[in-house]
């Protein structure tokens, strides 16, 4: 059975790659925004997580991952305010590294890593 766009935007999630891709590029985008320069800033922190994940809902097989323990919690677990806790916790670590926070760019990464492993770890409902 096919995946839905829906299912697709939500599996893609937890692909490696895209994983890969968002841990790899927070670093580097913060030292951007430590040093003040906006464009490789936002280029950096949102340039490549969005081609990972147009490859990944377009070429990769999330099948296995709807199927998988973590695909199942996923379902039942990430919902919009989830997403939008991830995403202010984000922003938050944007706006520390600009005022040269470390203690700010680490609680707000702290809650995502928690969130994260909460995934990894919580077992699904049956």
């Amino acid at each position: 059975m096919t995946l839905t766009t829906r299912q697709k935007i939500l599996y893609h999630q937890i692909h490696p790659l895209k994983l890969a891709t968002d841990i790899l590029v927070e670093p580097i985008s913060l030292f951007y925004f430590w040093r003040h320069s906006l464009t490789l800033g936002l280029l950096t922190h949102f340039a490549p997580p969005i081609l990972a994940t147009i490859l990944v809902i377009r070429f990769a097989d999330l099948e296995k991952l709807k199927n998988s323990k973590v695909g199942t919690y996923l379902l039942h677990n990430m919902t919009r305010p989830v997403e939008a806790l991830r995403l202010a916790a984000d922003i938050a670590m944007i706006f520390a590294a600009w005022f040269h926070s470390p203690l700010f760019i680490a609680l707000p990464a702290l809650v995502i890593l928690a969130a994260w492993s909460f995934v990894f770890v919580h077992k699904p409902p049956r």
